[in-house]
């Protein structure tokens, strides 16, 4: 078996980091200030950054090619390490307001951001699954760490309850393809998909649907949103942000590698599904985003329909569909991340803040912050830059 470990430096680094941050915060008494524990995890992602820039380039594999570290899964990895550390910058603040644990809110971070880059980089449906719960239960605690507030405890409750569900799908549906191929390394079912055009058990189909399934829940795709505005309106605002960019981006990473490049021959069976999930999610989506008066649920709903336009790219295919997924992904990431910053200076620690009418003169109280709200707005409407 190759152990070359070249591909997984910058995912061990951002391990590492965390890891340094937990045994650092033990050794901190809770009067004394922890503002440096955001700094080490700043650092390490910057570390792991300089690494990928380096990596740029080439491809390497590891582990009989489980693992493949192309300049697709760099991208995807400086997007998560993106989000991170704005969601880190912009909670600083906002973690003394509300109480909440600082050492290990930037450590779970972390925690997910390596489950993230797994998932990009996975060749291997094991590999991906390990990732995704990696990244799932970091996110599933984030969500509750506000224990004075009930609705993150009942955000974090729903989220890790329909969390679960999803995970039952992808993983009989990565049962049954095993059983059809013998592999779950997806260069060998592509290889296999290949060699038998036209006769593929009926499983294999049913195994490629629970996939679809399972990953339309994560990206909070219709019909499968319906526990997105409550988790995202209960989760602290910097993990909502970081939950709206970086867990739907790390999703649509796993899910193009797996569907345009490995799958492609299985293109004609979940090609039209996808186009109806897509236009219900960019309707519905957008419909129910106007009807709110909570900005965080029009957030939430607004990335349900971002999710349908970046299904299109999904849908499309390799060709035309790869470079514009990877360009939508890296602005949708700053305008997403950089409205929940805003949202969070605004509520300052108060669910109750969080209203439109809470944002009524910003540009007058605040001229910076009401300039980059309308910038944020403006961008995720569609309006240049």
């Amino acid at each position: 078996m190759d152990v070359n470990i070249m591909p997984l430096l910058p995912t061990v680094q951002v391990l590492l980091t965390a890891l340094v941050v937990v045994v650092r915060d033990l050794f901190i008494e809770e009067h004394q200030p922890k503002g440096y524990l955001a700094f080490i995890s700043l650092l390490g992602i910057g570390l792991a950054v300089a690494e990928i820039l380096g990596l740029w380039g080439g491809q390497e594999g590891a582990f009989d090619d489980s693992i493949i570290l192309d300049n697709f899964a760099l991208y995807f990895s400086l997007i998560f390490l993106l989000a991170a550390s704005l969601t880190i910058l912009s909670s600083i603040h906002y973690l003394r307001q509300t109480g909440i644990h600082e050492g290990e809110f930037y450590a779970l971070i972390l925690f997910a951001t390596v489950g993230m880059m797994l998932m990009a980089a996975a060749n291997d449906l094991l590999v991906f699954f390990l990732g995704l719960e990696t990244m799932s239960i970091a996110v599933y605690v984030l969500t509750g760490m506000w224990r004075a507030s009930e609705r993150s405890s009942e955000a974090a409750m729903k989220y890790f309850l329909m969390g679960a569900f999803a995970t039952g799908f992808l993983l009989y549906g990565i049962a049954l393809i095993y059983g059809a191929t013998g592999s779950t390394n997806l260069n060998l079912i592509a290889d296999f998909l290949v060699e038998q055009p036209s006769d593929w058990p009926v499983y294999l189909i049913g195994g490629g649907f629970l996939l679809l399934v399972g990953f339309a829940f994560k990206v909070g795709a219709v019909p499968f949103h319906f526990w997105v505005p409550d988790v995202y309106e209960g989760a602290p605002t910097p993990v909502s942000g970081f939950m709206a960019v970086a867990v739907k981006a790390a999703a649509f990473a796993a899910w193009a590698r797996i569907l345009l490049h490995k799958l492609s021959p299985l293109d004609t069976d979940w090609v039209f599904p996808l186009w109806l999930i897509a236009i219900g999610t960019m309707t519905l989506g957008n419909l129910l985003a106007v009807t709110q008066s909570s900005v965080k649920r029009m957030l939430a709903y607004s990335s349900i329909a971002h999710a349908g336009y970046l299904l299109i790219a999904i849908v499309v295919g390799e060709e035309w569909g790869g470079l514009p997924l990877l360009f939508y992904v890296s602005i949708y990431a700053c305008m997403t991340v950089g409205a929940f910053a805003v949202l969070t200076c605004v509520a300052e620690g108060d669910d109750a803040h969080e209203n439109y009418r809470d944002f009524a003169g910003l540009g007058f109280k605040r001229p910076f912050l009401g300039l980059a709200m309308s910038l944020f707005m403006l961008s995720l409407a569609g309006f240049p830059p």
